[in-house]
């Protein structure tokens, strides 16, 4: 029997969609499987309480769960460091690593990876964020020298209801960025349910979706020597990006 691999995956408490739609790509994968550790978080703004949600404390306390469980790495399904910046969630990795001796990833790592390697200096932000978050989010990608400037939000921050997001919905958020004609559309949420409309997205607007929930799957499985190509169906990313 081959070697299981397992991979591990920190979750917002209040988050529904990131685990069944990864648990959904991963059905697809013989012989890996998808394990997962929550910790608090109920709402996304700037105020003091939201931010201190992401005190790396309860992360790594999550991680250590996961380590019990000997997955082959460990990725924080998450967004915080577009607005807490990069640099959080490089130190998260190292913290991961130092307190577990595992390898360590997350959705906005993964994704500026995705973002350098195809070249992309202009993409459509999709969120269902506030405006000051959406706005700190655009100035770290600013600082990066990446432009998304076109970007539409919905001004939520209670966390459960972004999985409440209606598919339309997110299709008129995804048609109103794309129109500027970007290099990439970015949903930049993991409670979402977007990262199955890839295929159609790409399909109708000619533009690739890189979902946050896609770009650590995506990762993860690069850490382990997946083959990425088995999701080609979720999306360009898994086929194209190298």
């Amino acid at each position: 029997m081959s070697k299981r691999v397992l991979i591990g995956m920190l979750t917002p408490s209040s988050n529904t969609a990131l685990e069944p739609i990864t648990s959904a790509m991963v059905a697809q994968l013989p012989g890996v499987s998808v394990h997962f550790s929550r910790f608090t978080v109920t709402e996304i703004s700037l105020s003091e309480r939201a931010l201190g949600q992401f005190d790396t404390t309860h992360i790594i306390q999550a991680a250590r769960l996961l380590a019990d469980a000997k997955v082959d790495v460990i990725a924080w399904n998450g967004t915080s460091s577009g607005w807490l910046g990069f640099e959080t969630d490089r130190r998260l990795c190292r913290e991961i690593e130092d307190a577990t001796g595992i390898p360590a990833t997350t959705s906005v790592l993964a994704l500026n990876e995705i973002l350098e390697k195809a070249g992309v200096k202009k993409f459509g932000l999709v969120t269902p964020y506030l405006k000051e978050v959406q706005q700190r989010i655009v100035a770290n990608y600013r600082d990066k020298g990446i432009d998304c400037s076109c970007e539409n939000h919905l001004g939520l921050k209670v966390n459960f209801q972004f999985s409440e997001v209606t598919e339309d919905t997110l299709r008129a958020q995804i048609g109103e960025v794309a129109m500027h004609r970007p290099e990439a559309i970015v949903t930049f949420c993991t409670n979402l349910r977007a990262a199955h409309l890839a295929s159609e997205v790409e399909q109708h607007h000619g533009i690739p979706l890189y979902d946050t929930i896609s770009t650590v799957v995506w990762k993860s499985l690069k850490l382990v020597g997946y083959d990425t190509t088995r999701l080609a169906g979720w999306g360009r990313l898994f086929a194209e990006v190298a």
